[in-house]
């Protein structure tokens, strides 16, 4: 079946993306490579120069039978070597081709990969798609704004969402405007009701900015009718969706309290990689029709935070814009990292890297597990402590009532924010950091200002706190989570 192809959007362009021309000096790089031509048009090093021969790396093998935090040793090994001239594994990335400047949509050994590894989780409804490497989402993320925004410009962010993200959008000066969440993320029917009493001669939206799996900071995870309510939503009032997805492979199903249930779950259930495809959530990009859709993957979350290495996949039309600024910033992603992480990929195949991915979905959930355990056994059985326990992502967040703390009227004079400021004091103290939801907070109006129903907020004395099962051992989560609970006993008195 032939695909159509992608809508134009360009209209959306910033000023500087309209603005921008292409590099004359990158129109000519692909000559580098040429043995017929003797380039003297560009500063490009000799690679003779560059001090690395060869890199040589272990890595675990699939499938992985110990685990993926298993020593790697034994026949569990898997060594790399890359060199600077030969390709060992058709994968491999020479170090003299990565190292040097060009190639900034990626390596095409790398692109290859993440094309393949696409088809196998997207089902794409458009033609002309493809991917582009970058340095991590945030990376991603700040070339979003810089292609499509100009000061003053509006987005629409979940009502609590990354702090980085919101604070790269409002450095640009571009008005972050606040979606309503629940415990199942946006809610379309407001985001809907938003849009249209849309205040006359404002700035219309021009992007929708959600991580809809593992949502940060609230743990939250979209489900599919709900995507599909909000592409709508994009459709008839005409904006991208930015699909931010760091932790879309760390998907882990529903937390499941009772331990004998859990158990036999657990053993009786092995997935297999079709089993494993069909069970992840449907994508952004796999309802997208028409080019609508821009998603950032990033490996920080699934292999190692300082590779920065991640891609964007959208329409050619919309990736063209992102690689001329690119030409200009980043140059490309780090050579290093492309070499190594192509050679690795490239090696386990897409099914050692599904088996990778089943053994990260089999380790956090029993950190997510762990964690929700713990918080239900510390954290105080009172109505005003909702335990929100995660399906997917890194992050669980307590919600709590603070008008109930026994000072909220007296010390705190009302005042929820006072409240939460104070216990996040209070649990320092205890030995334990776990972060306010107060430095999430998508703050911003336009000009004219949205009807006060817009930014009506139905829970005003409710706070919450985030936490993190990822980062500590089992041993120090749940220490850390008494503390929690043993500060909210004191606390509230309860």
């Amino acid at each position: 079946m032939t695909l159509p192809e992608s809508r134009d959007f360009s209209y959306l362009y910033s000023e500087e993306t309209k603005a921008r021309k292409p590099s004359p000096l990158k129109t000519c790089i692909h000559l580098f490579s040429d043995p017929n031509i003797i380039f003297l048009g560009g500063g490009l090093p000799l690679s003779d120069y560059f001090p690395w021969e060869d890199l040589e790396v272990n890595s675990p093998k699939p499938p992985f039978p110990n685990g993926i935090g298993a020593p790697i040793t034994g026949e569990n090994v898997m060594q790399s070597h890359i060199t600077k001239l030969e390709k060992l594994h058709e994968g491999d990335i020479p170090l003299a081709r990565s190292l040097q400047y060009g190639l900034s949509q990626g390596q095409p050994e790398l692109l290859n990969f993440l094309r393949e590894h696409n088809k196998l989780i997207h089902d794409m409804h458009y033609e002309d798609w493809d991917v582009l490497a970058t340095a991590g989402n945030t990376n991603a993320w700040e070339s979003t704004l810089r292609v499509f925004c100009n000061r003053g410009d509006v987005i629409l962010a979940e009502a609590h969402s990354f702090s980085s993200s919101l604070a790269a959008a409002q450095a640009q000066g571009v008005t972050t405007f606040p979606v309503p969440i629940d415990e199942n993320g946006i809610i379309p029917e407001k985001l809907e009701k938003i849009l249209d009493n849309w205040t006359e001669g404002a700035k219309k939206p021009k992007l929708l900015y959600t991580i809809p799996t593992g949502q940060n900071p609230t743990g939250t995870s979209l489900d599919d009718d709900r995507k599909h309510e909000i592409y709508r939503i994009a459709q008839k009032h005409d904006f991208l969706i930015i699909e931010d997805e760091p932790y879309y492979f760390l998907q882990m199903g529903e937390y499941i309290k009772d331990l004998t249930i859990r158990k036999n779950k657990s053993t009786n259930v092995k997935l297999v990689h079709d089993e494993f495809l069909k069970s992840l959530a449907k994508t952004f990009l796999s309802i997208d029709t028409e080019g609508r859709v821009i998603r950032m993957d990033s490996f920080s979350k699934v292999l190692a935070p300082g590779t920065r290495l991640g891609w964007i996949t959208a329409s050619k039309k919309l990736l063209k814009p992102y690689l001329s600024l690119h030409e200009m910033t980043i140059q490309a992603p780090s050579g290093f990292s492309q070499s190594l992480i192509s050679g690795l990929l490239n090696r386990w195949g897409q099914k050692g890297y599904l088996d990778w991915l089943l053994g990260l979905r089999h380790e956090y959930t029993i950190k997510r597990d762990n964690a929700i355990d713990a918080l239900y056994e510390y954290v105080p059985q009172n109505p005003a402590f909702t335990i929100n326990p995660p399906i997917a992502g890194m992050f669980f967040t307590v919600n709590i009532d603070a008008s109930v703390h026994p000072e909220f009227a007296t010390t705190y004079k009302s005042n929820p924010a006072a409240v939460e400021q104070h216990l996040y004091e209070k649990v320092i103290e205890s030995g334990l950091l776990v972060v306010p939801g107060a430095w999430f907070i998508t703050e911003g109006n336009t000009v004219p200002a949205q009807p006060a129903s817009s930014t009506e907020n139905n829970t005003p004395n409710e706070i919450f706190f985030r936490g993190t099962y990822a980062a500590v051992s089992a041993e120090k989560l749940r220490e850390g989570l008494k503390r929690l609970g043993d500060m909210l006993h004191k606390e509230f008195q309860v």
